[in-house]
């Protein structure tokens, strides 16, 4: 009997002897197989050709802040000086009107494509002229660069990046912008995408001049300019309430945020 047991013993360790190289290399096989990478999302393409700053690259904060707008702030100039000079157009018209003299031809095609401009009524009387005045107006530059910069996260979304986009502003025509990720089930809207910076802030401009959403903006302007004072961000953001979804809280961060960066506006 021991001897049965020595036997089939040794005829089991001569069986595990020959079969345990195969059985490693099969271990092996499995261990050193590489691991499958997982397929990295593919870079979302911008919509313009424009040649952004790495904002987020900046870890000092102010250069960073310094940066951003110097890169907005032209172009906010250049769209309140071109408001300007139409604004000099309807109040030359209006004054000429009030003392009856007549209007030139090009003066009646500028007043034309500015009240179109605008969507305000094309016949021109002294009357609509001073209503398109308290559309036709400046935005403070310091209101525009905090909004920009606020709504941008200081140059670094998604919006801005890919479509120039540093106001958040909404379009609703298909293939008009960029689908929000986080886009209710049933909306329709899309993220506004724009081929230039200049585009950007005129759209921006438009949107705050001519949308019902503003009037008290442009109500507390047009009061600002009858009592000669200056045009003041800090006063004008009341009338932006309706911006932002938060209302009074979003007021006062745009107030905070001005008061805070002063000291760049004039850089």
């Amino acid at each position: 009997m021991i001897k049965a047991l020595l036997k089939l013993l040794v005829a089991v360790f001569f069986i595990w002897a020959l079969a345990d190289p195969f059985l490693s290399s099969t271990n092996s096989d499995k261990t050193d197989q590489p691991l499958q990478q997982k397929k990295q999302p593919e870079q979302e393409k911008p919509l313009h050709n424009v040649k952004l700053p790495d904002f987020s690259s900046y870890k000092d904060v102010k250069e960073k802040k310094r940066a951003f707008f110097n890169f907005i702030k032209p172009h906010v100039k250049a769209e309140n000086k071109k408001i300007l000079t139409q604004r000099a157009q309807l109040d030359i018209a209006k004054l000429m009107l009030d003392h009856e003299q007549p209007l030139t031809k090009k003066q009646h095609r500028n007043l034309t494509k500015i009240l179109t401009q605008y969507g305000l009524p094309q016949t021109i009387s002294s009357y609509n002229l001073a209503l398109a005045l308290n559309y036709v107006d400046i935005i403070p530059k310091e209101l525009v660069l905090i909004q920009a910069a606020k709504e941008s996260a200081w140059g670094t979304s998604r919006f801005a990046r890919i479509g120039l986009n540093f106001f958040g502003q909404w379009c609703y025509s298909k293939g008009c912008g960029m689908i929000p990720k986080r886009r209710n089930a049933g909306d329709v809207h899309e993220v506004a995408a724009f081929k230039s910076v200049s585009a950007a802030v005129h759209a921006y401009f438009k949107n705050i001049n001519t949308h019902d959403a503003y009037k008290a903006l442009r109500a507390i302007r047009a009061d600002l300019r009858l009592q000669q004072a200056p045009i003041d961000a800090i006063k004008l953001t009341q009338g932006l309430k309706s911006y932002s979804e938060r209302g009074e809280p979003y007021i006062n961060e745009l107030n905070k945020m001005i008061n805070q960066n002063r000291v760049y506006f004039n850089d």
